[in-house]
């Protein structure tokens, strides 16, 4: 029977949490009507493109917020005999729903713009890709 040392199963257990970690996801614009921009101008477009950009730079990079999972009180045994610990479940929300609302509707808002844009023929709206091109 094999005896599985400490650092062996930390590298194992390292390399489960990254694996978890390695996921991306892929938002999907929310629909906007282009006709929400057809009364601007190339110029207000412009200015509402790079607005709209600000925001979506913005969400990308708004973090995590910490959660607590709950307290934990018990005795643990071990090479220096039996002592109370309490451990506390604090981490990382991984809940990410609010931002992805967020950013697939800025998502829309933005392909919308743009399509305004090249109906009007506006400059700045050339080689601009929207979601699906």
């Amino acid at each position: 029977m094999k005896t599985f040392t400490t650092a062996t199963l930390l590298a194992a257990a390292g390399v489960f949490g990254l694996s978890g970690c390695a996921t991306t996801s892929n938002i999907t614009p929310q629909y906007v009507p282009p006709s929400t921009y057809q009364n601007y101008d190339c110029q207000a477009l412009n200015q509402e493109y790079v607005r709209v950009n600000r925001y979506v730079d913005a969400a990308r990079n708004e973090q995590s917020t910490l959660s607590t999972s709950g307290v934990g009180v018990g005795v643990s045994a071990g090479r220096w005999g039996i002592s109370p610990n309490i451990s506390f479940g604090v981490g990382k929300s991984n809940d990410t729903k609010a931002r992805d609302a967020k950013l697939s509707r800025l998502y829309g808002e933005r392909d919308a713009i743009v399509q305004t844009a090249r109906i009007q023929r506006c400059s700045f709206a050339n080689g601009v890709k929207i979601y699906g091109e």
